[in-house]
């Protein structure tokens, strides 16, 4: 019953989605939807965790002070609770 899809149902298909979203919604449409397969993409073939190892060389990791002397400035502007 599907197994043949032609250029009329394709363009059925076109002007039924321009009626229901509109022509300004349908970019950003197509964009998350691409977004949302690609990432389900790289956690099936896991891509994501090579891309991560790759990029990992160019950011330098912090060391243990820069994550403290980061960590310290919002410990610090909370203020204390008198009980």
């Amino acid at each position: 019953m599907f197994s043949q899809i032609g250029p009329l149902e394709i363009v059925l298909v076109i002007v039924v989605l321009l009626v229901i979203f509109g022509p300004k919604r349908l970019p950003s449409l197509g964009k998350s939807l691409g977004t949302g397969m690609r990432e389900f993409k790289d956690s099936i073939t896991g891509e994501d965790k090579q891309r991560e190892q790759a990029d990992a060389p160019d950011r330098p990791a912090l060391t243990q002070a820069q994550a403290d002397a980061a960590a310290t400035p919002a410990a610090e502007s909370a203020p204390e609770q008198r009980g």
